[in-house]
């Protein structure tokens, strides 16, 4: 799982990256060719990084307690993603959105949540 949530991690940088600097490919930009696209690519993006975060995490750090390890990669990860999408007021290719922001809060919630519930790797 820390492999998967590595990689997620750089696919989601690079994403910015490419969006930042608008060199996004088409094969990433037609996925999000529909109403509120945007909102529901926040959602799912950030809602996966999540879960492979919390639970490369929660598998890594057994000795602390799941409900503290859950909430905490949760507020680092809504931290930096409020500062990404903030700073894209300093981009003339990227508009900021409020709505943006609340679909990534929410997959943020259903990610950690879902991690939280998933049971231990090699258990049943």
């Amino acid at each position: 799982m820390k492999y998967i949530a590595v990689i997620f991690l750089v696919f989601i940088v690079g994403v910015v990256i490419l969006a930042d600097t608008q060199r996004l490919p088409a094969f990433i930009t037609v996925l999000y060719d529909f109403p509120n696209g945007d909102k529901a690519g926040h959602f799912v993006l950030f809602g996966l990084l999540n879960f492979f975060v919390t639970r490369a995490f929660l598998s890594t750090l057994l000795d602390r307690p799941q409900g503290w390890v859950t909430l905490s990669i949760g507020l680092i990860l809504a931290f930096l993603i409020t500062l990404e999408e903030f700073s894209q007021k300093y981009f003339s290719s990227r508009t900021f959105d409020p709505f943006d922001l609340l679909g990534s809060f929410l997959g943020l919630f259903l990610g950690g949540w879902l991690a939280y519930k998933k049971p231990p790797e090699g258990s049943g």
